[in-house]
């Protein structure tokens, strides 16, 4: 029975079944992208809305969404897209578009601003092979290219992306095993490794989204904060963090949004490790 090797769940799949993640599938005994070139979502955005502040600010850039995720945020921002059930729904509805189409109109809105390809939304590592081959295109064609993601991915799918992309936000969700296992289905040595490979290459922002009474202590950003310079010396860049705001979504919707006082005051205390820090949703 094949073994997806794309993060630490390896689902292992009969032939026609679809993964944890709901964008993966066995075809022909090999587990495969099924969400390969199927957009949910394109839109031409400010760079800032990634969240990347400190790489090529000002710019625009094409973003693109599939289906699927291989987390289960109750809190998810793109539910729709991601794991809900209308997610699941969007296989039968997504447009398919080629590598060479999307490049062909990355391309072609340049005259608006646009610098390249942001691959964001849903989850966009658990159909890495389309990230691959329309980077790869891509970078050919002199864009830049963009990953927003969850860092919940193998090293060896990390490495099939890197030489093609120049910028990532990665989400750091919490800085401990309880939040990562419990809260959100995930692991958090994985998204450390992820991080970790990735800012030896290309430019890396952090972002975590406060939630109150899960992982929004002052003890927790301290460290989260120590471990990313610590990253920064080993890696010889900065590595901009973002602190942000969470407000009620999805399957949380009993928490408050976080206090802007919280936000300003967590800013404060990550500065005492990084220099560049930012307050996000506020």
């Amino acid at each position: 029975m094949p073994t997806c090797e794309v993060c630490f769940r390896q689902c292992k799949l009969e032939e026609g079944q679809t993964g944890f993640c709901g964008g993966r599938i066995c075809r022909d005994e090999q587990v495969v992208a099924a969400n390969y070139g199927r957009l949910t979502s394109v839109a031409l955005d400010p760079i800032e809305k990634k969240p990347l502040k400190m790489f090529m600010p000002k710019s625009m850039i094409l973003s693109l969404g599939s289906y699927g995720c291989n987390l289960r945020c109750p809190f998810c921002q793109n539910s729709s897209i991601s794991w809900s059930q209308r997610a699941f729904e969007f296989k039968d509805r997504a447009d398919f578009y080629e590598p060479e189409e999307i490049v062909k109109t990355a391309l072609e809105l340049r005259p608006r601003g646009n610098i390249g390809l942001a691959f964001t939304y849903n989850e966009p590592l658990i159909g890495y092979e389309f990230v691959r081959d329309t980077a790869k295109l891509a970078k050919e064609a002199g864009l830049q290219n963009v990953l927003v993601t969850n860092g919940t991915a193998t090293q060896k799918v990390l490495k099939e992306i890197l030489p093609y992309i120049d910028a990532m936000n990665i989400d750091l969700k919490a800085f401990t095993n309880h939040f990562y296992h419990d809260f959100i289905g995930g692991d958090f040595q994985m998204v450390k490794d992820f991080i970790t490979t990735a800012a030896q290459s290309c430019h890396v922002e952090l972002t975590t989204l406060i939630i109150p009474g899960e992982n929004d202590s002052e003890e927790e950003i301290r460290e989260l904060s120590a471990w990313t310079a610590a990253l920064e010396n080993q890696s010889g860049k900065k590595i901009p963090l973002h602190i942000t705001r969470f407000f009620p979504a999805f399957k949380l919707t009993d928490k408050e949004p976080t206090p802007v006082s919280t936000i300003l005051r967590l800013v404060e205390i990550a500065k005492e490790n990084l220099e560049f820090v930012f307050p996000g949703n506020i």
